[in-house]
């Protein structure tokens, strides 16, 4: 009788000192995702969103991998990361789905236990080791499915059927509300960069833009060009078509120029018919080939103008902005010098004949001071 209740007190004791492990590990993650949660919180971008959920959070939670899938059935994600200069493309970790994949069918319902190939593969693309449990959470707001976020450790108990999902219901719940407020401020952010007419970006997103394009051309060591756009002869093809005609010209010509670009090339609607691009990790020879393709494109460009056939050109100024190393803080300076030379190259392009190409050669940082002394 004293030795089975001697053996009970040992077990009680084993199963005290067990719960109170798990209630100061339980303590411990609180205190994380608390941390996690509000530097969450507090940031004010997609990207910075994502950044944070897809580096941050395995040192956070001591993950060994992570993903985060997006629906993204209009391809309006994707295109708010590219305009934002994010390798969405090339992120690991992060997918971008349309409404027809077969994630979106298997994943309404969280999945927490041991990795399967059958369940699991497709939240854990182009991985090494695969994680031997997982954590796969829906990301759901105002009952719309957003996506997963999903959690792999190699450890085989990390994750179990039986585990207690507070932490990580919380922890999508917050997720989703933070990328449902960032996906509607950057959706109000875009719509206000956005030229209604052609459908690309104005003037305003040029200036917020060519400030982060030259830090990273002087991070990078890397040249940034802008090319100016001007149609040739405009004010006849409205004086002639109606502004009708010549909104169906610049919503055309826009497209042909933008068709030519990459998708990382920053490109405006300047004002009036004039059009800017920036052009990031592009030298002096590679910018002006480009600009010459641009040219040839817009001049066998045939538009129909109430059964009228309408061709038009366009004058193309260049120049390149080349960091030197030299350090300075006069970005709104070169940012300045840089469009004016490339329009100072357009304004001799239109001075010598139009439709043609020309140079309005190399800005650098000692420019800059030798201009300032």
């Amino acid at each position: 009788m004293e030795e089975d209740l001697t053996t009970d007190l040992v077990a009680l004791q084993s199963h005290l000192e067990t719960l109170f492990k798990r209630v100061q590990q339980n303590s411990a993650t609180l205190q994380k995702f608390r941390a996690f949660e509000i530097r969450l919180l507090k940031l004010n971008s997609l990207p910075d969103t994502i950044d944070h959920l897809l580096g941050e959070a395995k040192n956070y939670f001591d993950l060994d991998m992570i993903s985060l899938c997006l629906i993204d059935e209009t391809g309006e994600i994707a295109k708010t990361l590219i305009d934002n200069g994010y390798p969405c493309d090339s992120k690991n970790g992060l997918m971008l789905l349309d409404s027809d994949t077969s994630i979106k069918s298997t994943a309404i319902q969280p999945y927490i236990g041991v990795y399967e190939n059958s369940q699991c593969t497709d939240f854990f693309p182009h991985i090494e080791k695969q994680p031997a449990s997982v954590a796969i959470t829906p990301l759901t707001r105002r009952s719309k499915y957003l996506g997963t976020l999903n959690l792999g450790s190699y450890q085989p108990d990390r994750f179990a059927d039986n585990m207690a999902t507070d932490f990580i219901e919380h922890l999508s719940s917050v997720i989703s509300v933070c990328l449902e407020n960032n996906l509607h401020v950057e959706e109000i952010k875009r719509i206000s960069y956005i030229d209604v007419l052609t459908g690309v970006n104005n003037r305003r997103f040029l200036e917020q833009r060519i400030g982060e394009e030259l830090k990273r051309s002087q991070r990078n060591a890397e040249p940034l060009s802008c090319q100016f756009f001007d149609i040739d002869f405009f004010k006849p093809v409205n004086d002639k078509h109606g502004h009708q005609g010549g909104d169906l010209v610049l919503s055309l010509v826009a497209a042909t120029i933008k068709h030519q670009l990459r998708d990382n090339d920053v490109f405006v609607r300047y004002g009036g018919e004039e059009f800017v691009a920036l052009l990031s990790n592009t030298d002096e020879a590679k910018a002006l080939e480009t600009a010459e393709r641009v040219r040839k494109a817009i001049q066998t460009l045939v538009i129909a103008v109430n059964d009228i056939s309408v061709s038009v050109t366009v004058s193309i100024g260049v120049s390149t902005y080349v960091p030197d190393g030299t350090s300075i803080s006069i970005d709104g300076e070169i940012a300045t010098r840089l469009v004016k030379s490339a329009d100072s190259a357009l304004y001799r392009a239109k001075h010598n004949g139009r439709n043609r190409v020309e140079n309005g050669g190399i800005v650098t940082d000692k420019q800059m001071l030798h201009i300032n002394d």
